[in-house]
């Protein structure tokens, strides 16, 4: 098991920095550039060529990514020069990435504590009135963008009910303690209850946004995955046994359908980044994704290349996750 983990970290290592050098290619690439973002209208001839000398912009590209790749490890990242003028980067990301990753993790739970056993269900009930209803909902959770979904929630249980709360991850007038920057878990921590309820009243609407098309694509993999399973000769094997269904569920039908089930959650949870944009920027949330839709709109490019970097490494060590679970689960996958 060890030298399977070694392996995989060796192999996300060499991902990292292949990405790494993509991102700094294609951020050069855009229109504009830095040198503009920087200069803005104040932009001549003679200070665009100085500002290109001052930052290695004239150098070769393999040159200008070697400098910055030094500057990384000595943990330079750059200053924004939109989101906040003058701020280090990475303290920006720092900052707003705890408001992202708690409703991310909210919104897959959501998603898998609802997606696998709905999944399972419907294949049991294939061609009931369950099943069916069970496929509609999933079609829909595809179907309809995460923005309009998040509009129509915010407009019926904030606007028009007054349920929840419409925007920002805590009300103004909470006087809350901060520990982690995890707004559940710092009132929590401190035993601020009520701070702690209020930030979970501000996750539950963006969460289920965000959780609308992960719930889809996972339950509709569990339900084909455990229909494939049932077939196999296996189970018929242990029926034949005398084996409790309760048995044949769990142990033969349940762990053999989880496989890609396993799979498909870890892409899932790299593409939360895509769907926390948006909701995020609907609900004002002030986390990663609404930095990185501000960041590329005033072209703070030290911003970008840290968020976009930082989703990358973590869509890698999410993979890796994965592939540990898939060893876990299935410990012939250990010797490929």
């Amino acid at each position: 098991m060890l030298r399977f983990v070694l392996r995989r970290l060796l192999q996300m290592v060499g991902v990292v920095i292949v990405l790494s050098f993509l991102l700094f290619v294609w951020l050069r690439s855009l229109p504009g550039g830095t040198v503009s973002a920087i200069l803005g209208e104040r932009a001549t001839p003679q200070t665009r060529a100085a500002l290109t000398k001052a930052l290695g912009l004239d150098q070769p590209i393999w040159v200008q990514y070697g400098s910055y790749a030094k500057r990384l490890l000595s943990g330079d990242f750059g200053v924004s020069t939109g989101v906040l003028p003058g701020t280090d980067a990475l303290d920006i990301f720092l900052t707003r990435f705890p408001a992202t990753l708690e409703l991310s993790i909210l919104a897959i739970l959501l998603a898998v504590s609802a997606a696998i056993p709905l999944g399972y269900l419907a294949a049991r009930r294939r061609a009931t009135w369950f099943d069916n209803t069970s496929i509609l909902v999933s079609l829909v959770g595809v179907a309809v963008p995460v923005f309009f979904l998040a509009f129509l929630l915010k407009y019926y249980f904030a606007i028009e009910h007054n349920w929840l709360p419409v925007s920002g991850r805590q009300s103004s007038g909470v006087d809350a303690t901060r520990v982690t920057g995890f707004f559940v878990l710092d009132g929590i921590i401190t035993q601020e209850w009520d701070a702690a309820w209020d930030a979970f009243k501000h996750l539950i609407l963006p969460a289920i946004a965000l959780a609308t098309i992960p719930f889809a694509v996972i339950f509709r993999i569990t339900r084909a995955s455990v229909l494939d399973v049932m077939e196999e000769d296996f189970v018929r094997t242990a029926r034949s046994k005398g084996l409790t269904q309760r048995v044949i569920r769990g142990r033969h039908i349940l762990r053999n359908a989880l496989l890609p089930v396993v799979t498909i959650i870890g892409l899932q949870v790299g593409g939360l980044f895509a769907g926390a944009v948006l909701t995020e920027t609907v609900f004002n949330f002030g986390g990663v994704g609404e930095t990185l839709a501000t960041a590329f709109t005033l072209r703070d490019y030290s911003v970008l290349q840290v968020i976009i970097l930082a989703a990358a490494i973590t869509y890698v060590i999410v993979n890796l996750l994965v592939d540990i679970a898939y060893a876990i689960i299935d410990p012939r996958i250990r010797t490929r």
